[in-house]
């Protein structure tokens, strides 16, 4: 059925062809003679539908994502899920970067492809806490905790081996990965120290129990490099549960990134090289990776935001070891008691009291008063004498 615009633009046409002049037509209808002549223009196409309106899309939108793009987006998205990978936007979008896919979308055009391919649901099996109260430590502000850990050992091409020390700032997602050739502790001060120079020096400092960090088992009470660096500088050392390292898990998980997005995709030749795409990729993540838990921010605009003032190392150049003992400060081990009922303080056993049966403890060394604090529910339940070592 015709709508009174369409009769009228037949009724113009049908005038017109009687001999009629536009303008005559054009005032009798109520219609400018610009309209007139549109349609006469239409008439003359030999469309039969002449007279109806068309859509008024365009037939070529620049702006718009092609059909193959969407098409790699959600094959590559499939393919990062099924390999266990990060597979999120920002992890889809340095795939295509590497593949040299374009044009490249925004990380909000692969966000809107998945959304409505329905390819947003997360994985499931994530680790369940046990419901016992755990000493969790709280980043609220840049540099107030780093997590750390070794990757290793790696290997060149032709055999080169080293490993890698990654840190990430809990509150920004701010990385730093620093190489070396082993973890002595000379090795392990320098790694640190390059990677404080970078991200800033934490209040806190947590890490596993590797012998790299604490010092050995034959001298416990010895104060490690890293132990006795940080004392030396104001930071406080965290030992995470022994073979438990998801309470290390956001560099854990940041391990796995490095290893994915960086190791396995760069033809590394030489220590040279690899020192510096190992820059050059915590620049790509600090500068580029967006976390939802940052509202959508990158690290270094989270760091920006938050105003807060870094404290960074004194000299450019790391403190040669062995490190003078220190005189002051603390530093901290977490553990789960058993039903043995001990305390592994990095090998040499102690007492828990009753009261600390299966549930996780913090363990203060206090190095001035060279007493060891017993804390549940940060609570001091019990106190050794720990007299440290020269």
């Amino acid at each position: 059925m015709q709508n009174r615009a369409e009769r009228d633009r037949r009724r113009a046409i049908e005038r017109y062809l009687g001999g009629e002049s536009p303008t005559a037509i054009c005032v009798s209808l109520g219609y400018t003679t610009r309209w007139f002549y549109k349609w006469l223009k239409r008439f003359r196409t030999d469309d039969p539908d002449w007279f109806r309106d068309r859509s008024r899309r365009p037939h070529h939108s620049p702006a718009s994502t092609s059909r193959e793009i969407e098409e790699i987006v959600k094959l590559l998205r499939l393919s990062l899920y099924n390999q266990d990978l990060f597979c999120g936007d920002q992890a889809i979008r340095w795939e295509m970067e590497d593949l040299c896919v374009r044009p490249l979308p925004s990380l909000r055009t692969i966000n809107r492809i998945l959304e409505r391919a329905e390819l947003t649901h997360r994985r499931t099996g994530s680790y369940q806490p046990k419901g016992k109260a755990y000493p969790k430590l709280i980043a609220e502000l840049p540099g107030d905790v780093h997590q750390t850990d070794f990757v290793g050992p790696l290997y060149l091409r032709g055999g080169f081996r080293f490993y890698d020390l990654n840190s990430v700032d809990l509150a920004t997602g701010r990385c730093a990965s620093e190489a070396v050739l082993n973890r002595t502790a000379q090795s392990t001060v320098n790694a640190f120290w390059a990677s404080w120079l970078r991200l800033g020096m934490p209040q806190h400092q947590q890490v596993d129990n590797e012998m790299s960090f604490y010092g050995s088992p034959r001298h416990p009470r010895g104060m490690g490099p890293l132990i006795r660096l940080g004392l030396l500088h104001g930071v406080e050392v965290w030992f995470i549960p022994m073979s438990e390292p998801w309470r290390n898990g956001v560099i854990e998980k940041f391990n796995d990134l490095w290893q994915d997005k960086f190791l396995h995709r760069i033809d590394l030749v030489s220590e040279i090289k690899l020192r510096a795409e190992n820059l050059v990729f915590e620049e790509r993540h600090n500068h580029r990776y967006r976390y939802s838990k940052l509202g959508g921010k990158t690290p270094a605009k989270a760091l920006e935001v938050s105003r807060v003032t870094l404290r960074f190392p004194p000299a450019y150049i790391a403190p040669r070891h062995p490190l003078p003992k220190p005189e002051s400060g603390r530093y901290h081990l977490v553990r789960f008691v058993r039903s043995d009922g001990q305390l592994n303080v990095f090998g040499e056993m102690f007492s828990a009291p009753p009261e600390a049966m299966y549930e996780y403890v913090q363990l203060t060394i206090d190095v001035e008063r060279q007493r060891l604090g017993v804390f549940l529910d940060d609570k001091q339940i019990d106190e050794h004498e720990y007299l440290l070592r020269q």
